[in-house]
């Protein structure tokens, strides 16, 4: 960080914005700014006084307030007068000094900024993957661009920088509002289950692509060198400096520094420093996190759902220690303990009862059945539950033939390995299970560095592509493939 003026200098720009009457002063700005956007740049006093007046809150505004809130803005820097002579036929029309007034540049920036902050939680951020198609397109140029002009390469320099900012602050706003206290009150509630499974979705489509293009971006970084970046980023010094600029002049310093930032910080973020890691390493495991995070409150909801489930078993348990009871005696405590202390009731029923004796208790009589129904309007009688049937049997068959399919497949593929290798080009007519392995293990190759890999029974291996770079027809029962004539090398 440079400390210097610009810094440290007070913003009276800004002062608009809380001010005692920043309601009136903040009005007039946003007129000339929607103003501004229709390319109407001066406008008199008269004006902004006609269009306010229309509103009831300036029921009351008058032309000398209306004068009084510009000179305020003319004095922040809000606003640039400038006297309107062309209209003056007299000296005392010249003297009465009539002005229009135009917005500055800070002011144009500052209600950029408003408008995006009223809005901000309408918008939203975003993750968007096309942005990393369009920024590998714009990095796999990196080396066409030595060999052409400096206009063509500041226009290519601007998509670029303006696609990676895009990326890198919405992938940052995108992921913090999931460690926000709205967002852990909202993984909280049950509504938040009925998009869980939209929102995992579209966080492994973003990190999907980011694995998709990671890959060519950090080759072509890597396969550039230093002379081919200083001469493209010496064009784009050029291209900036072409550019007329009426009312600021900005020195070589400043330029280079600038794009030499910007340049170093899409390096960082694809491919890291010696004792950082990259920003693109760092966005899978906060995905993951993130999905680990949603995950765990979906589950903490849905037990909490089922925490009222039945519970049939623990009844049943019950049941068994009650009847493992010696004597009425001893039930009597174990229902005390586990029900506690019963509120006396008179049931009356219906039943006949085997004696008349008033000394007979009620653990004497006979028990009987009271079918209750609950008396409310939409009760149904429960279906029967069924027991889960025990296919352990069924389980082994299938684990056993599918061993023994996988041992059948190896011995056909162990077939075609010839000295050691498997010549793709050399391959007769194959079945499609071996080609799907085939292609599975150039896959594995082809996404490490030094083109080995490990097959599922432990074997290591090497892919090893043509000098000639030619192609091939692999031949298979369900149809014909063109690829790559590699070789793979098993060690």
């Amino acid at each position: 960080m440079q400390i210097n003026s610009k810094l440290t200098k007070p913003l009276t720009e800004v002062k608009y914005l809380t001010a005692e009457n920043c309601s009136r002063y903040r009005t007039i700005l946003r007129y000339f700014y929607l103003q501004y956007e229709k390319i109407k740049y001066w406008m008199y006093r008269e004006e902004i006084y006609e269009e306010l007046v229309k509103y009831p809150f300036f029921s009351s505004y008058s032309l000398e307030l209306c004068q009084h809130d510009l000179d305020a803005l003319v004095e922040w820097g809000n606003l640039i007068p400038m006297q309107d002579t062309s209209k003056a036929s007299t000296v005392e029309e010249f003297k009465n000094k009539k002005f229009r007034y135009q917005l500055s540049e800070y002011s144009v920036e500052i209600e950029r900024l408003t408008i995006k902050l009223e809005n901000i939680n309408v918008e939203g951020a975003s993750l968007e993957p096309t942005l990393l198609e369009r920024i590998k397109d714009h990095i796999i140029k990196i080396r066409n661009m030595v060999h052409v002009d400096s206009k063509a390469v500041g226009i290519w320099w601007r998509d670029l920088s303006n696609d990676f900012i895009r990326l890198n602050q919405n992938y940052q706003d995108y992921v913090r509002s999931f460690y926000s206290q709205k967002a852990e009150e909202l993984m909280k509630t049950r509504e938040f289950i009925a998009y869980k499974d939209a929102l995992i979705d579209y966080l492994r489509e973003f990190v999907k692509e980011l694995q998709k293009n990671m890959h060519f971006i950090e080759a072509s970084l890597r396969e550039a060198t230093s002379d081919e970046i200083n001469i493209v980023l010496a064009k784009v010094l050029e291209y900036e400096k072409s550019i007329p600029r009426l009312d600021v002049e900005v020195s070589d310093e400043t330029f280079i520094d600038n794009i030499n930032g910007k340049w170093e910080s899409i390096q960082d973020w694809f491919l890291g420093t010696a004792n950082k890691e990259s920003e693109a390493s760092k966005i899978f495991d906060i995905t993951n996190e993130v999905i680990r995070k949603i995950t765990r409150y979906a589950s903490q909801i849905s037990e909490n759902r089922g925490s009222g489930a039945n519970r049939k078993e623990e009844y049943r348990k019950l049941c068994e220690l009650f009847l493992s009871c010696r004597d009425m005696e001893e039930a009597h405590k174990l229902s005390s303990v586990a029900f506690g202390i019963f509120n006396t009731k008179h049931i009356r029923s219906g039943m006949i009862r085997s004696t008349e004796s008033i000394n007979s208790s009620v653990y004497d009589e006979q028990p009987d059945t009271v079918e209750i129904r609950p008396k409310i309007r939409g009760y149904r009688e429960k279906s029967a539950r069924s027991a889960i049937e025990n296919k352990s049997e069924r389980k082994k068959e299938i684990l056993d033939q599918y061993l023994r399919t996988l041992v059948q497949e190896k011995s056909i593929i162990d077939s075609y390995i010839k000295d050691k290798a498997i010549k793709i080009s050399e391959l007769p007519i194959i079945k499609p299970h071996v080609r799907i392995t085939l292609l599975r293990w150039i896959s594995k190759a082809c996404a490490n560095e030094n083109k080995s890999a490990k097959t599922d029974d432990g074997r290591v291996f090497k892919l090893i592509g043509s000098e000639d770079k030619s192609m091939c027809m692999l031949r298979c029962e369900d149809g014909n493939l063109e690829m790559p004539s590699y070789t793979i090398l098993f060690e």
